[in-house]
């Protein structure tokens, strides 16, 4: 059985509810990361909501707004799901599912922030069947789908892209085997 303290990135950078979006997305670019946890205090890491590059996308990107007016209070989410370095993968993996998100603040029993933990990161350790079947559960379309109208000229892969991301860690899995194999 894993847990997810020892999957979960431990170094997060985090920002605060009065930082603005450009700060965030600066910082997203910077670290490579899709969300950031928002802290009451960097340095005492109360979690507070979470801010996602979606939420940059949709809610100031969208709608041409200054990213630089913009609070982070007004674009996170409040109160985010979160679970503990105790908990499960298949704990963690059932949260993310439910809940349709690809990553989650780890949390200490005070609330402080210490880590993330993201689909991909559970995809890493966990048996392919399983990866499969939480890809399928987080992606699932909160309302209809639409249906997709390409011109001639695009390119259009078949799949969605977290199908590809799947199928590039269960590839990086079956190389590792490999180098394993033969050391």
């Amino acid at each position: 059985m894993m847990f997810i303290s020892q999957v979960m990135t431990r170094d997060v950078v985090c920002c605060t509810p009065e930082d603005t979006a450009r700060t965030a997305a600066i910082l997203m670019k910077k670290h490579g990361v899709g969300a950031i946890p928002v802290v009451a205090d960097v340095s005492d890491p109360l979690l507070e909501g979470i801010v996602t590059d979606r939420d940059l996308c949709s809610r100031v990107v969208a709608e041409a707004r200054n990213a630089d007016d913009i609070k982070i209070s007004e674009l996170m989410t409040s109160v985010p799901v979160s679970c503990e370095p105790e908990f499960t993968l298949e704990a963690c993996e059932d949260l993310m599912q439910q809940n349709q998100v690809r990553r989650i603040p780890v949390v200490d029993k005070r609330g402080r922030c210490v880590g993330m933990v993201s689909q991909a990161d559970i995809a890493l350790c966990a048996p392919a069947p399983a990866v499969g079947n939480m890809l399928k559960e987080i992606s699932k379309a909160s309302r209809p789908q639409q249906n997709i109208h390409l011109q001639a000229d695009q390119f259009y892969c078949g799949q969605l892209h977290e199908q590809d991301e799947i199928l590039l860690l269960n590839r990086r899995r079956e190389l590792r085997k490999e180098v394993e194999v033969v050391r």
